[in-house]
Order: structure tokens, then C-alpha cells, then sequence
């Protein structure tokens, strides 16, 4: 598999992803093609023992800065790493794209380079959220603030068809997030998406409230991505607060520290389930490739899991699947 990683994405760069393009090459065996500056990336692989047959760098002298403006950088700087590895994206040069850089970039040059799947009104932005028996997706999380029905409605298709694709759920269940589980609860956009999510081929429970996120009660969660923004935020916020409470509380005393001690195992996989960097990135899905957003503070081990994720997708041709299914809905 052809996987093309931007080195010049997280805020650390490129130290994260010079470290995961190696051990993603050593435990895969497929190369891992690294965007970036020739001068700053071929004398550390150098220094790391490794070759072009297993990490290959494609020269890109520009960066895109988290303070560039999206559409105007995806223009204006024909040669960021986000440029050139969306370039060999859309030439078939590779099979999916992974950047841990600017969001709003990354879309941008996204729709400006690669384009969405013929049909799709607007990308989605999608999330893994682990819970205690399971995954939840979530889309949209952010790529469009403003949304009609008919997005949501394609949203509900594509984030079905990803659970499916990625995480075997033969049937997963959708839900609309709402502020009630009645039909007629909701704003004005839940209101109008809920009779069109009700003629979909897909297994749609009705209206969601974020409990039934964490309990188990739904498989794919569908929003707009003002909403998807603060519930994935408020989630994540929420749960390190947790854990640093916990962690401070059993460190009080001698007895909490010992009861700590003994629990410890079970706090390291509640911690593990809460580690977002155990999923590294979010697909971008209704574009025309395989492109996947890690978040700027990713590191080493996030890109390895995004890695992961984007053989995943290619193994199981989620991009074709995501052609097909729009050709059947636009039917």
C-alpha cells in the first residue's frame, strides 16, 4: 500500500512523523511516502539507517502554517506538503493521505486538489470515539458549521457505510443528535432531516441525545459540524478533567495510594480507551481519495494509528464502496 504521510503537519514536526513513517515501514513492510523539504528530511532518515525503499521523500519546499488562511494557502502554496502528497493522491501515485496539519488546510486543499466523490454535496468530517463496549462514529465534526438536510442525509450514508467498511458493524445503528429522543424534538434542521433519514436503506433509531453516544445505544452519530465540533471537544475536555481528578484524589493519602496501586491496571485501560491518539485520525469522507486529519498535537504513536486506519480503508476499498453507494442514493 501506497500511504503518503505530510512531515511538516504537527506541531512537532517532523520529528513525529519521521519516527512514524520508519516504524510503520519496518511493521508493515509497504515504503511510506514522506512529503516535505528534501534538506531538512533525507539527513535524518540518513541518520536513522533507512532507505528509500522504505521511506521515500517527495520534495515540498513550502509549509501550510496553522495560521495560514485555508483557501488562500491551498492556491497559494502549490508546493506545501499538504499540496504535493494531495497531488499524488489525485494522480493514483498514492492510495491515501494522512496530514496532522492545519484543518481548515487540509480541507481546502482537499475540495481545491483531489475534489469530492460525484454527487456529494459536502465532505464529513469523522470521528472514533471509544466506549465501553464498543465505537461510536461521529460526523460531521467540524468541515461544515452550516448544514441543510441533504447533507445530513449523506453524512447518515457515508458514516453507515464507514462502520461498516472499517469496523465490521454489519447493521450499525444511526441516530440524529438532537436534544430529545422524540421525533418532534430538536431545531429546525433535525426537524426537516428526521422524515428524510427515515426513507434511507439504512438502520436509523430516530433522534440521539449525547447519553446514548456513551451507553452504547447508537453505532453512528449524525450532526452538523458546529454541533460535532463542541460535543467531540466538550467529550474530550471532560474526560482528561476526569482523570486528573482521579489521579490527584488517589494520590491524597496513603490508603487512596495503595487502593490506587491496586486498581492501577484498570485505570491504565480506561486511559487507553480515552487516548484519541489510539485512532490518530479523522477521515474526511464524500472526497474523491482516501484523506485522513490528525490532530496538531499528534504524536508518533497517533500518525501509527492513522496509519493503520488508512491501510484499513484501502484494504477494504472504502473508496469505491463510497463511489457505489452514491451512484445507488443518487439513483
Amino acid at each position: 500500500m501506497r500511504i503518503v504521510l505530510d512531515a511538516m503537519g504537527s506541531d512537532s514536526h517532523p520529528e513525529p512523523e519521521l519516527t512514524a513513517s520508519v516504524e510503520a515501514a519496518r511493521l508493515w513492510g509497504d515504503p511510506i511516502l514522506l512529503t516535505g523539504p528534501e534538506e531538512v528530511l533525507k539527513p535524518r532518515l540518513e541518520a536513522m539507517a533507512i532507505g528509500e525503499d522504505q521511506v521515500k521523500v517527495f520534495h515540498a519546499p513550502e509549509v501550510l502554517e496553522m495560521t495560514d488562511k485555508p483557501a488562500r494557502a491551498a492556491r497559494g502554496k502549490a508546493k506545501s506538503s499538504m499540496a504535493v502528497g494531495m497531488d499524488l493522491l489525485k494522480s493514483g501515485e498514492a492510495d491515501a493521505f494522512i496530514t496532522a496539519g492545519n484543518t481548515g488546510g487540509a480541507m481546502a486543499n482537499a475540495l481545491f486538489r483531489v475534489g469530492r466523490i460525484k454527487g456529494i454535496k459536502r465532505p464529513a468530517l469523522t470521528a472514533t470515539v471509544s466506549i465501553h463496549d464498543g465505537l461510536v462514529v461521529i460526523l460531521d465534526i467540524g468541515a461544515n458549521a452550516d448544514c441543510k438536510p441533504e447533507y445530513l442525509i449523506q453524512f447518515a450514508l457515508l458514516g453507515s457505510l464507514y462502520a461498516q467498511n472499517i469496523y465490521h458493524q454489519p447493521s450499525p445503528k444511526v441516530g440524529l443528535l438532537s436534544n430529545g429522543e422524540e421525533a418532534g424534538k430538536g431545531n429546525q434542521l433535525i426537524k426537516e432531516t428526521y422524515p428524510l433519514m427515515e426513507t434511507l436503506n439504512i438502520n436509523f433509531i430516530g433522534n440521539v441525545e449525547p447519553k446514548e453516544l456513551f451507553t452504547g445505544g447508537v453505532d453512528v452519530v449524525v450532526t452538523d459540524g458546529f454541533s460535532g465540533n463542541i460535543l467531540i471537544k466538550s467529550s474530550e475536555a471532560v474526560s482528561r478533567f476526569l482523570i486528573h481528578s482521579i489521579s490527584k484524589e488517589i494520590k491524597s493519602g496513603a490508603l487512596t495510594s495503595l487502593g490506587g496501586l491496586l486498581a492501577k491496571p484498570a485505570f491504565k485501560s480506561v486511559a487507553e480507551m480515552l487516548d484519541p491518539s489510539e485512532y490518530g485520525a479523522a477521515p474526511l469522507l464524500g472526497i474523491d481519495g482516501l484523506v485522513f486529519i490528525g490532530h496538531g498535537r499528534s504524536d508518533a504513536k497517533a500518525l501509527i494509528s492513522a496509519i493503520k486506519v488508512a491501510r484499513q480503508a484501502v484494504a477494504g476499498d472504502l473508496l469505491n464502496s463510497m463511489r457505489n453507494m452514491v451512484k445507488t442514493y443518487m439513483a
